[in-house]
């Protein structure tokens, strides 16, 4: 992909943030913690309050179609943060979006103040486990539960992996 922008969204986006959250949940819906039946009926002001609850980044291609969405918000950890809702649309995978969105909450992050960046990843999850490792993430001994339980090995754990 030849240009790519990310922008972190206002509140008056909100509906941006819905188009590309359902799309995510349309295509991926294994890879969240909620589905597109649960968030497509939610109203205006539950957008916005989501917009205002973390730093929603937009991707978008070089025509301003989106083309990822990342989001990045106060961790239970003083000065930390999450990062989370990493999707990238299938066509433009593997083409370095996924990094530009990563690198764009790093800094929105560290503009906050917080200064650990965590990354929850699922075990079983080897190709995100090796792009969070490549972009300079670091496992911890930090693990939970994963809220979505994987569909050919059932119940299974996160793992946090940081970022300072």
């Amino acid at each position: 992909m030849k240009e790519i922008t990310v922008r972190v969204l206002g509140e008056d986006e909100w509906s941006d943030y819905r188009a590309i959250r359902l799309a995510a949940l349309e295509e991926s819906p294994e890879a969240f913690s909620s589905s597109h039946a649960e968030e497509a009926n939610h109203r205006e002001e539950d957008w916005r309050a989501a917009v205002r609850r973390a730093h929603r980044l937009l991707a978008t291609g070089g025509d301003d179609a989106p083309v990822g969405v990342v989001s990045v918000g106060p961790a239970e950890e003083e000065q930390s943060a999450d990062l989370f809702g990493l999707w990238v649309t299938p066509a433009v995978r593997n083409t370095g979006v996924a990094w530009r969105l990563v690198e764009a909450a790093a800094a929105e992050a560290l503009r906050e103040g917080w200064i650990h960046l965590y990354y929850w990843v699922g075990t079983q999850n080897g190709r995100a486990i090796g792009f969070a490792t490549n972009f300079g993430f670091r496992p911890t001994s930090r693990r939970r539960s994963a809220r979505v339980p994987c569909g050919e090995c059932g119940e299974h754990e996160e793992v946090a992996l940081v970022l300072t």
